[in-house]
C-alpha cells in the first residue's frame, strides 16, 4: 500500500532524520521525496509504501506524537485517498 506523507514547519536541524528513521521503524519505504525551504519554513512530501496490513491509523499516531517532539505538522495519508482530495 503506497501513503503520502507531507511535512510542514519552522526549518531546524534534524527533521529529515527523524522523520526517516519513525518510518524506518514502522517499516515503511520511502519510494520519492520532495523537500525544500520557503522563507525558513521546511515543506516535505514523501510518497512511501507499507506492508500490507500496516496500520495506517497507528503510523499516523505515531507520526503525530513525532511531530510534537520536531515541532512540525506530519500528515500521513493513504495514497488513493489523497489523489481523492486533490483533483482537479
Amino acid at each position: 500500500m503506497k501513503a503520502i506523507v507531507t511535512v510542514i514547519g519552522k526549518d531546524k536541524v534534524g527533521i529529515i532524520a527523524g522523520v526517516s528513521a519513525k518510518l524506518a521503524e514502522l517499516e515503511f519505504n520511502i519510494i520519492d521525496v520532495s523537500q525544500t525551504i520557503m522563507n525558513d519554513y521546511f515543506t516535505m512530501m514523501m510518497m512511501v509504501e507499507a506492508q500490507s496490513g500496516t496500520n495506517i491509523k497507528a503510523a499516523s499516531l505515531s507520526l503525530k506524537d513525532l511531530s510534537d517532539d520536531l515541532g512540525v505538522s506530519i500528515h500521513l495519508q493513504n495514497e488513493e485517498i489523497f489523489n481523492a482530495m486533490h483533483k482537479l
